[in-house]
């Protein structure tokens, strides 16, 4: 196993961001990117196997975990942000990890850089509007309409029982019961630092610019058909099931595992997962070696 380390590095604005990171610099990098209210520590489990076959780098997103506030909140600024970082590593050819809010950054990361995308890894990660079932009514008022009472409806979920609700529906309840509290706890004391709250509610309130942008990411998908691989759990509470069929038909060789489980699928199919994401790793960088022999 490769030894993980926590690292910061400070930005050209002034901001610091917090990254884990483990590997050889020589093999293909791995950008994990967690999703809200998570911080790079959800992907803890699997880092140093994943090493095995990549160099793998897992930021804190800004405003989450041990990573600074920006000043202007929105998930174009985390995408520049993380694109910096990598730029300050040296990070060339990637496969970037979508999950939840992630997937805005990792889109941002991977079409301002197509030519370095060796694959995507799709882990209850929105990009279509099928995606999008009753549970958004809220959402989709507040973005309408963003009053002081749509947005009260909109972030009703960030509290405690909220942020421990992203961890267990849909969850069989003999998993569930073997997810440490002290998961969902760390997540909320990092929500509950100075400014957190109010990125939480910016990027609410951003994610209608995302949707906007889901006609740009479809013709990217189907312009490039990046290797991908997808890790779903069905019982994601936030993200109906209909979005793995709009991924298949925009990646129509795309490998697909849906597990029975619900939005934080590590935290229940970890020991699953990694062995399928080293497979995927290793025989697209095997092909795209040749390709370029």
């Amino acid at each position: 196993m490769c030894p993980m380390t926590h690292q910061r590095l400070r930005l050209s604005g002034g901001m610091e961001v917090s990254f884990l990171i483990a590997g050889e610099p020589s093999k293909p990098a791995l950008l994990l990117l967690h999703g809200t209210p998570n911080t790079a520590r959800m992907f803890e489990g699997v880092i140093s196997p994943l090493a095995q076959a990549a160099y793998v780098i897992a930021p804190d997103l800004p405003g989450f975990g041990e990573s600074d506030v920006l000043s202007n909140v929105s998930f174009a600024a985390l995408g520049v942000a993380i694109a910096e970082l990598l730029d300050k590593l040296s990070i060339g050819p990637r496969y970037v990890y979508l999950h939840d809010w992630g997937a805005p950054v990792g889109f941002h990361v991977a079409m301002q850089a197509p030519e370095q995308v060796l694959g995507l890894i799709v882990q209850n990660a929105n990009a279509h509007r099928t995606g999008h079932g009753p549970g958004w009514a809220a959402t989709k008022a507040f973005w309408a309409d963003p009053s002081p009472e749509n947005e009260k409806a909109t972030t009703a979920h960030l509290t405690l029982e909220g942020t421990r609700e992203t961890y267990v529906t849909g969850v069989p309840p003999e998993l569930a019961a073997q997810i440490p509290a002290e998961h969902w706890e760390e997540d909320w004391r990092a929500m509950n630092l100075p400014g957190r709250m109010d990125v939480q509610r910016a990027l609410i309130k951003d994610y209608a610019n995302y949707v906007a942008q889901f006609d740009a990411i479809a013709e990217y998908l189907a312009c490039r058909q990046p290797p991908a691989l997808m890790l779903w759990g069905r019982h994601d509470p936030y993200f109906d099931i209909a979005e793995v069929l709009s991924w298949m038909q925009d990646l129509p060789k795309m490998e697909a595992h849906i597990f029975d489980t619900g939005h934080l699928l590590l935290e229940t199919h970890a020991a699953a997962a990694v062995p399928l994401m080293l497979d995927f790793i290793g025989a697209t960088h095997r092909e795209s070696e040749s390709k370029h022999a």
